[in-house]
C-alpha cells in the first residue's frame, strides 16, 4: 500500500484506503468540501485551483452535490488524483498549505439529502422485536424473507452529527389504556449504515442487484431516532410516522464505496427461494464493525457482517415498481444487531421493550433515553492486511422538548 507524507498514526483508520468526503464550516461561512487525512482535512474547495485535474467545478459548492452527481468514473478519477497529491512528494509543498486540523472545522450536512428510505434487513433484530412483541407467534412475519422490508421517511429532518435531539412529542397510550398527549418516555436509537445515491434511476427503470456501484457513492453512519411510545400507537395500520420523522442523524463523513472493496463479505445464507430481482450471482454484505457509546460508555458493538438483506437487493427492492432514485437519496439499512446480547444496535432490544434495565458504571441504569444523554456510534470496516477503514462518529445529544 502506498504511504503517504501526512504526519498521521501508523494505524490510523483514516489513511490512503479510507479518504472520506465531507463538508466544511473552515470560519468564513461558506461551506468547503474536504477530504479527511489522519486528523485533518484536505480543503478540496480551496486547493483544486492550485492542483492537476480540472476539479474546480465539481468541488466549488462545498458539498457533494456536485461530485455526486458526476458519476462513478469521476469518483474514481478524483479519488486516485487524492491519493496521488497526498502520497508524491512533488505536490506536498503545494497541499500542505490546505490541510485543516479537524478541531478547526465544523462539519456540515455533507450533502443534500433527496428522499430517505430506511429498511429492517436484520434478522437478529427483527426476530428479537417479533419476539418481544408476539412472543405466542413466529417472530418473523410471512414475508419477511421474501422482500426487503422499509418505509418511506421524512428527508427535511436527516441532520448531521453533532446537532442536538430535542425530544419529539405525540400522542402516546399509557399502560392503563389512556390516551394521552406529550413527550415520549420511550426514546430510542437505532445504530444504522446509511447508503447514499450518486446516479439517479428513469422512472418506470429497475436499477438491478449487479448495479449498485453505478449508483451508490459511499456509505455513513446513520442513527435513526424513534419514539417507541409514539411509533406503538400510531403505526397501525400505515406504519412509521412522528414516531420516526422528528430526527435522523448521519455521520459528517460519507465514505466511497471504492474503500470498501476488502470488507465484502458473503452474506447470511438464504433459506427462502427469493425472486429474480433479488437474486445476485455474487452477493456481499460488508464487515463493519459498530460501537454505541452512551455519555461515554460502551453499551453494543453490532456488527454488520450478519444483515440478512445486503445493499444491493435494498436498491433493487427500492426500484422493482419503476419509482425512480436521484442525486443525494439516502437509504438505510435499518437496526444493526448480532446474535449476542451485548450486539444489539436499540434500546428496545438492549432492554428487552424496559424489562431489563442497563446498568452504567456510575451505577445508573438507563431502560430508554433521558434528557442530557449523548449517543456517539461510530465504525471501522475491514481494509487490506488486517487494517482498519475509518467511517468516523455520528452523535447527538436529547435536549428537553420544546
Amino acid at each position: 500500500m502506498t504511504t503517504t507524507w501526512v504526519d498521521i498514526p501508523q494505524d490510523s483508520p483514516f489513511g490512503l484506503d479510507a479518504l472520506p468526503y465531507g463538508s466544511m464550516d473552515t470560519g468564513d461561512d461558506f461551506p468547503h468540501l474536504g477530504v479527511r487525512i489522519g486528523d485533518q482535512a484536505l480543503d478540496l474547495t480551496e486547493a483544486a485551483t492550485d492542483l492537476p485535474g480540472e476539479w474546480s467545478d465539481v468541488v466549488e459548492e462545498g458539498t457533494l452535490d456536485l461530485l455526486l452527481a458526476a458519476g462513478p468514473e469521476a469518483w474514481a478519477r478524483l479519488r486516485a488524483d487524492i491519493q496521488g497529491w497526498l502520497s508524491d512528494e512533488q505536490h506536498r509543498e503545494t497541499v500542505e498549505k490546505y490541510l485543516l486540523d479537524l478541531s478547526t472545522v465544523t462539519l456540515l450536512m455533507p450533502f443534500t439529502v433527496g428522499d430517505y428510505v430506511d429498511f429492517y434487513a436484520s434478522e437478529n433484530h427483527a426476530t428479537n422485536l417479533g419476539r418481544i412483541f408476539r412472543p405466542d407467534s413466529e417472530p418473523l412475519t410471512p414475508n419477511w424473507k421474501h422482500l426487503p422490508i422499509g418505509y418511506h421517511g421524512r428527508s427535511q429532518t436527516v441532520i448531521v452529527s453533532g446537532e442536538d435531539i430535542p425530544r419529539p412529542q405525540g400522542q402516546r397510550r399509557t399502560p392503563e389504556g389512556d390516551v394521552v398527549f406529550g413527550p415520549s418516555v420511550r426514546l430510542d436509537i437505532e445504530c444504522e449504515l446509511g447508503f447514499v445515491v450518486g446516479v439517479g434511476s428513469e422512472r418506470g427503470s429497475r436499477v438491478a442487484v449487479a448495479d449498485l456501484d453505478q449508483h451508490v457513492f459511499g456509505v455513513t453512519i446513520t442513527n435513526d431516532w424513534s419514539a417507541r411510545d409514539i411509533q406503538a400507537w400510531e403505526y397501525v395500520p400505515l406504519g412509521p410516522f412522528l414516531g420516526k420523522s422528528f430526527a435522523t442523524s448521519i455521520g459528517g463523513w460519507v465514505l466511497p464505496l471504492a474503500a470498501l472493496q476488502d470488507a465484502r463479505v458473503e452474506p447470511p445464507a438464504r433459506d427462502v427461494p427469493l425472486q429474480d430481482y433479488l437474486r445476485d450471482a455474487d452477493p456481499w454484505g460488508l464487515d463493519i464493525e459498530f460501537e454505541v457509546r452512551l455519555n461515554g460508555e460502551v453499551i453494543s458493538r453490532p456488527p454488520y457482517a450478519q444483515m440478512y438483506w445486503t445493499p444491493a437487493q435494498m436498491l433493487a427492492h427500492t426500484t422493482v415498481n419503476g419509482a425512480s432514485v436521484r442525486t443525494g437519496d439516502l437509504f438505510a439499512s435499518g437496526t444493526i444487531s448480532g446474535t449476542e446480547v451485548d450486539q444489539r444496535g436499540a434500546f428496545i432490544e438492549m432492554t428487552w421493550n424496559g424489562r431489563d434495565p442497563i446498568t452504567l458504571q456510575d451505577g445508573s441504569t438507563r431502560t430508554f433515553l433521558e434528557d442530557g444523554d449523548e449517543v456517539v456510534i461510530s465504525a471501522t470496516a475491514r481494509g487490506k492486511d488486517g487494517r482498519r477503514i475509518g467511517l468516523g462518529e455520528c452523535a447527538g445529544r436529547i435536549t428537553p422538548a420544546r
